[in-house]
């Protein structure tokens, strides 16, 4: 298991178009590709899931990938967030 926290940039948090984004990117790995947000473990494959987070501009959330190719997985979703997902 690996993780890593990261702060959202995006100026209207993770609406649908940057979320579209982060789940079709966690869906290419093997892994489970799951955040923590207020205590609360969302899975990133899932579009619903995700918007239903509700995280918004400067929310902090704590990427956690676990399986056979966990850190390809890890550093993919970082990246695509810091890059600010589109936007």
């Amino acid at each position: 298991m690996v993780s890593q926290n990261i702060i959202i940039k995006n100026a209207s948090g993770l609406h649908l178009r940057p979320t579209g984004m982060l789940c079709n990117e966690a869906i290419k790995y093997q892994s489970s590709v799951k955040f923590r947000f207020r205590n609360e473990l969302t899975n990133a494959k899932s579009v619903l899931s995700v918007l239903g987070a509700c995280i918004k501009s400067g929310d902090e959330v704590e990427f956690i990938c676990e399986g056979p190719d966990e850190e390809e997985a890890l550093a993919a979703v970082i990246a695509l967030v810091e890059s600010g997902l589109g936007e």
